[in-house]
Parts: structure tokens; sequence; C-alpha cells
């Protein structure tokens, strides 16, 4: 357990530890496709095209941004966001371009999903709400966050990475099961493996979540994940831009994460960030998302 992990359990304002646990032990299956109550639904025109996105407390309170990664959807969040809402923040969330319910949005015709199309159109997603915004990006969209705030700095007021891959350049060298592989294969090749092991269930989950993962598959862009591998082969190193950012950084990741958690505690320490690392096999904001949410009050609070 790192320093700042016993640390967070006595900040005021949080809390314990075991509460936060036992509530997440006790969370049923749901149906992964429904929104959390009250919230609203919409689409964002963004410089790729339309987003679908929601969004759920009171536009007035201080703004949270949760973007799910490739392969993933706003849907990822459907435990967390009334979790954050409840505490009195406004929280969003919107597909990546070519994910799920957004995918007709992405490049002109034979153009390249690069990381400067998702950059766009993550700025401007934040620039239509306030500013400065607390911003989530999980998996590939942390990377994308990453960017976003080397370019635009003002607009965030802190920066969350979950699952975040923990390296520079071949993201999946490291990878558990894949890791060899990965230097030879190519990027469509890998994304197969990937979507493989997704629709397999290898993670074994619950019957509602292992629907809606299903689900997505038969939309979202098969192009876009492909190349977004590809992006993740070629992953730009931030880390000193991350550690002179003067915003508050957080690393959250399960301890049985794809990437080994020492890499995790590696890289936050390399960026002078804070880790929280779960007890779980898949995805926190999933399956430990009282305990996540705790942790992310607690940054906001501080900021």
């Amino acid at each position: 357990m790192s320093v700042w992990e016993r640390r967070s359990r006595r900040r005021p304002g949080s809390a314990p530890a075991d509460e936060a646990v036992s509530r997440d032990r006790a969370l049923p299956d749901r149906d992964w496709t429904v929104l959390p109550a009250g919230s609203r639904a919409f689409r964002f025109a963004a410089p790729s095209g339309y987003l679908a996105a929601f969004e759920l407390g009171d536009p007035a309170a201080p703004r949270i941004v949760l973007v799910p990664g490739a392969t993933g959807s706003k849907e990822d969040f459907v435990l967390l966001a009334p979790l954050l809402a409840d505490a009195g923040y406004f929280v969003q969330s919107h597909d990546l371009a070519g994910q799920y319910q957004s995918h007709a949005a992405g490049p002109d015709g034979t153009a390249p999903w690069d990381y400067p199309l998702f950059v766009a159109d993550l700025i401007a997603f934040l620039e239509a709400g306030s500013t400065p915004t607390h911003v989530l990006g999980y998996s590939f969209a942390g990377i994308v966050a990453e960017l976003a705030l080397a370019e635009r700095p003002e607009l965030f007021a802190s920066l969350v990475l979950l699952r975040v891959p923990p390296q520079p350049g071949q993201a999946f060298r490291r990878v558990r099961w894949i890791g060899p592989l990965s230097q030879v294969l190519p990027p469509r090749r890998i994304a197969e493996l990937i979507i493989w092991g997704i629709i397999g269930n290898l993670n074994r989950m619950p019957p509602g979540r292992l629907a809606l993962v299903r689900l997505r598959f038969g939309l979202t862009s098969r192009r876009s994940v492909d190349e977004i591998v590809g992006l993740m082969k070629r992953m730009p190193d931030l880390r000193a831009v991350l550690r002179r950012t003067p915003i508050p950084c957080l690393v959250a990741v399960g301890d049985r994460d794809v990437w080994p958690v020492e890499l995790h505690r590696r890289f936050a320490r390399r960026i002078g960030a804070d880790i929280r690392v779960y007890r779980t096999g898949h995805s926190p904001c999933e399956t430990t998302p009282n305990q996540l949410a705790r942790d992310l009050l607690a940054l906001y609070r501080a900021v």
C-alpha cells in the first residue's frame, strides 16, 4: 500500500474505506444500456462528427468529464456518475469517435484515425462547458487527455488517469497475455486478440455487463479500433509535461490490471501523481465505483 493510499483514508469528508468496499461488494448486475436515473442524453457536434453523450447533475455545479476508452462507451460510468452528481458535481460523458453510438463520427474518407482527431474532440467538448474541468480519461482516453492537457492546460482542474498505459512507446509490450506477441503482430491482429478476449468474457463479466459489451461491438467501427491500437503502439512520452503541470493528477488502477501494478506505481512516481490501487481484476469504474468515487471526491475537494 502506498503512502498516499494510507493517507487518503484519513482525509476529511471521505467515507471509511470498509464502507465503500462493502457497498461495492454488494453491487448487483444490471442492464448496462440504461443511463442513470435523471440523466439527459444528447449529441455533441464535435470536429469529427456527432458524439453520443449524457449529463447528470446541476449544470451550475463544478464540472466533471468522464471519457471512456477504445471499445468502451459512456455507459462505463453509469455506476460512478450518480455518486459524483449526488456529491454536488455536474457530470458529463461521451463516446469516443467511432465507438458505440458515436460510430459514425471519425475522419473523412481515407484520412487516418490519429491523436489530433481525438484531442480536438475532447478540447471542443471541454470548451462547450464551464472550465477548468475535472477530467478522467479511461485507458486510451487517458492518453488523449494527457495530450489535451499539454495543449490546453487552462481547461483542466485535475486529471485522473484510469487504467492508462503506464509506459510510452509500444504500450502493449508489458501487457500480461499479449506482451511478447505485440512486438511482432500488426495492430489489426492485436485488435483481434483484444476483441476475442473481451467477447469471450475472459474477464468473467456478469451477464448484464457482457450484453452491453457485445452490443457495442455490433456498432463500433472496427477500423477505429485497429487504428487506435496502432496509435497505442506509438504512445507519446508526456511524463515530463505531467510532472510540470500544477494541476493535481491521480493514477487509478485495479490490482490485477493487464499491466503490472508496479509499472503504474513507477509511472505515478515519475509524474508526481498520487496512485490508488483497488482490489479488482477489471475496471474500477465498473466494479469498485464507490471506492473510486470516494477518492475522486477527496481529490476534487483538495483542489
